[in-house]
């Protein structure tokens, strides 16, 4: 699952989501783009705000996760 995708299931803006992880809304937008060089701290507070396992979340361009059949 995408940071957008979990943020977006947890019922968070992006604004909200970013106060809680402690970081700007533009930085976490960006993350949510492409996470592949997020810090693994913020992977865990995601984990826990998003109420999701870190083994749920997709870390990578967000393009990358675009499934075709």
């Amino acid at each position: 699952m995408s940071l957008e995708a979990a943020r977006v299931n947890a019922n968070l803006t992006q604004k909200e989501a970013a106060k809680l992880l402690g970081i700007h809304f533009q930085t976490l937008s960006k993350y949510e783009k492409d996470s592949s060089k997020i810090p693994f701290s913020l992977v865990e507070k995601a984990s826990e705000i998003y109420k999701l396992p870190i083994s749920c979340f997709f870390l990578g361009k967000k393009y990358e996760n675009i499934h075709t059949k």
